[in-house]
């Protein structure tokens, strides 16, 4: 727009015809003589009033256009008129930078000290309309451009590529698109479009909907994972959420909360700098980018600790973070989704005291500590690693399920490997499912080196000596292409090139006595992902387990269970040899417990008083056919205890308190313990003795509590 489409107009500006015959318009304050040889132009009201005698009210033709102005020649030459022209509409469009404020004749000052404005915005059909008139009447006047930035909109047309039509009704009903898909994500769908760039946009209604999945859908789900995980502190008894202050969450130790606080400030530093720049397209690519990584990274690779897995601290600290990234996000995108930050902010502002009414009497966000440079590069190089090995698996045909013995990442940089290997190699290893990572620095170990030109950068630089210097690339021995690497230049036949006119291509190296269906790799830029597929027996409980847990994660999706639901678990194998499937669960306990939170329980175990909530059967799953069974937790009896209560071991006494204690609401029950720390007084049964009965004594909370308890 400025360097073509605009600077073309200006180069080839044709002369411009400012009149125009009509009647309605500014007339042109040009006053003539019968024999045209004298033109006066009148400056001003006062300076009219004072030229032709007459009091002016208006400016408009039936109430100028009779005055008439003594010629300075004498009475004999007669009296001058004005010209009937008047002014085409663009001279006054073009003169609104002073003309609104009435300038020179009031606001002196105002004008000076802000002219020119910082920006004006228009349609892309104004470039040789407004947007030039501007340009020409501010630069004769003042030699000055009428504007510091200029935003310029293309054409939004119909999905035909055609203008839109109200006769040939060629586009969705916008209030129509909103109804459906909200005002913010057609907000977004056009910001993020050629159309704020100045290009035409065909408009497509799924474009808006893609809006949604891929921004609105992740963005509220991470939200919604902090509401839910902050209402399970108060389900299971605990004090209610209030996030820390950001300073304490600055110091966290864990490598993923300091990696999304940076990236955070990474978001406000960019939003800040682009919109002082006017690049509004480039601000929802970066959003997306940042809503990918909290909800696919933080997110899911914090589960464990925002489910208060890790224990309760840690918990409170990565749910604050998650809070305050939420909360920074939704100020910095307010300008441009102003009703879903509201909604999400009425709801955030409940735990935070002294916040303000809406959010959009909040300031927008400054930077607040230092951003994490090298912290966000390892994590993103961890995000390349997973997608890598994620590859090497769809290759192989090996679900994620399936775990693998070892992964090799190659790659030359000592600090990046010791992240891998170190703080990051938790969550490497638990979302590739592999046992080991094993960190390599050679690169030649499992790689081979080759450099290519790269022909469309050369191409035009080099003329006549892009052959010579092909060849000379093309010959680059594996050592000098390390060397060429770690110096960042080259120079070859005089021409200096850089790292971005070479292209090094990794090919894989397989070690001695391995085949391609053993081991593979795959590389992106100077990082090598290399993994074991060789089976190993000792892997299969491993996988039996994931596929186990998978399917029940499932079944709770299926009941439309939320996740502070508090569900019982129980496997029931359907085998002629049950051994087999009960071996493999018994060796992956601790795993499926966490990943559950509960227990897996065996189905012999469970209560006749038990609600079951959900069934469903399996067949070969890791050669196993079982059936899974959700429950309500149900409440455990230790018969032999409450005998011990009563004098008589009264078997009668024991049911009754049974009853009692199964009639109870469940969280009730919970609470009442929670207070008596651990007992409550039963004195309520007719024609029965009180008792106090014991939590982890005499009755459980659930199936699980009790089998913990035989077995401790």
């Amino acid at each position: 727009m400025q360097e073509k489409r605009f600077h073309n107009w200006l180069e080839n500006a044709r002369d411009w015809a400012i009149s125009r015959s009509r009647f309605w318009g500014t007339p042109l304050p040009i006053w003539i003589s019968e024999d045209g040889e004298e033109l006066e132009v009148m400056g001003s009201i006062e300076e009219l009033e004072k030229r032709s005698g007459m009091k002016v009210t208006d400016l408009h033709r039936h109430k100028i256009d009779h005055i008439t102005l003594p010629s300075k020649r004498g009475p004999n030459f007669g009296v001058l008129r004005r010209v009937e022209d008047v002014f085409d509409c663009w001279f006054e469009s073009g003169s609104m930078p002073y003309a609104y404020i009435h300038y020179p004749f009031e606001n002196a000052e105002l004008f000076e000290n802000n002219f020119p404005g910082h920006f004006v915005a228009e349609g892309l059909d104004q470039t040789r309309g407004w947007f030039y008139t501007l340009m020409v009447l501010s630069t004769a006047l003042f030699e000055k451009p009428a504007f510091r930035n200029l935003i310029c909109n293309g054409l939004v047309l119909a999905e035909d590529g055609k203008k839109m039509s109200k006769r040939l009704k060629n586009y969705p009903s916008p209030m129509e698109v909103i109804d459906d898909y909200g005002a913010d994500a057609l907000r977004l769908y056009i910001i993020n479009s050629p159309v704020v760039r100045a290009e035409p946009l065909r408009f497509k209604k799924d474009g808006v909907y893609g809006v949604v999945k891929d921004v609105f859908l992740p963005w509220y789900n991470a939200y919604r994972f902090l509401v839910q995980n902050a209402k399970r502190l108060e389900v299971e008894g605990l004090a209610p959420f209030v996030p820390l202050d950001q300073a304490t969450l600055r110091n966290s130790a864990n490598v993923l909360d300091q990696w999304i606080n940076s990236a955070t400030q990474s978001l406000v530093h960019f939003v800040r700098q682009e919109m002082d720049a006017y690049r509004l397209y480039t601000v929802v690519p970066y959003l997306l980018k940042f809503i990918d990584n909290l909800t696919n990274i933080y997110v899911r690779f914090n589960r464990k600790r925002l489910k208060g897995r890790t224990g309760e601290e840690d918990c409170k600290t990565a749910l604050s973070t998650l809070y305050h990234v939420l909360l920074t996000s939704c100020k910095a995108m307010t300008p441009f989704t102003p009703f879903f930050t509201e909604v999400l902010y009425q709801n955030l502002r409940k735990v935070s005291s002294g916040s303000e009414e809406s959010i959009h009497y909040c300031s927008f966000p400054e930077v607040q500590g230092k951003r994490g440079d090298r912290i966000e590069q390892s994590v993103n190089r961890m995000t390349t690693i997973i997608d890598l090995a994620r590859n090497i698996r769809e290759r192989h045909n090996k679900p994620l399920k399936t775990p693998l013995r070892e992964m090799i990442v190659v790659h030359p940089d000592a600090e990046f490997l010791d992240d891998i290997a170190g703080k990051l190699k938790e969550y490497v290893l638990e979302e590739l499912n592999v046992r080991s990572v094993v960190p390599c620095n050679d690169p030649l170990m499992y790689a081979s080196l080759r450099a290519e030109p790269d022909f469309s950068v050369l191409g035009k630089r080099l003329g006549k000596s892009m052959r010579v210097v092909a060849e000379a690339v093309k010959a680059m021995s594996q050592e000098d292409i390390l060397s060429f690497e770690k110096a960042g230049e080259i120079t070859i036949a005089t021409h200096c090139l850089k790292l971005t006119d070479i292209k090094i291509i990794r090919g894989f190296k397989l070690p001695d006595g391995v085949t391609e269906e053993q081991m593979d790799a795959a590389g992106d830029g100077d990082v090598l992902v290399v993994l074991d597929l060789r089976p190993d027996e000792s892997l299969f409980e491993a996988g039996f387990a994931r596929e186990v847990v998978n399917r029940i994660q499932k079944l709770r999706k299926k009941s439309a269970l939320e996740p502070t639901d508090l569900v019982e678990v129980y496997f029931n194998s359907l085998d002629k040899d049950t051994s087999v499937s009960a071996q493999m669960l018994r060796s992956q306990e601790t795993y499926i417990k966490e990943a559950l939170g509960s227990p897996l329980l065996n189905f012999s175990m469970i209560p006749k008083h038990a609600v079951v909530i959900a069934e469903e059967t399996y067949h070969n799953i890791s050669n196993c056919d079982f059936k899974i069974t959700l429950s309500r937790a149900a409440l455990a009896f230790n018969e032999n205890a409450i005998l011990e209560l009563y004098s008589a071991g009264n078997t009668k006494y024991v049911q009754g308190l049974q009853i009692y204690l199964l009639s109870r609401d469940h969280t009730n029950l919970r609470s009442e313990f929670q207070l008596g720390n651990g007992k409550i007084k039963v004195d309520c049964i007719e024609n029965q003795p009180a008792v106090d009965v014991g939590l982890g004594e005499h009755v459980f909370l659930t199936v699980g509590d009790y089998l913990a308890s035989t077995k401790a």
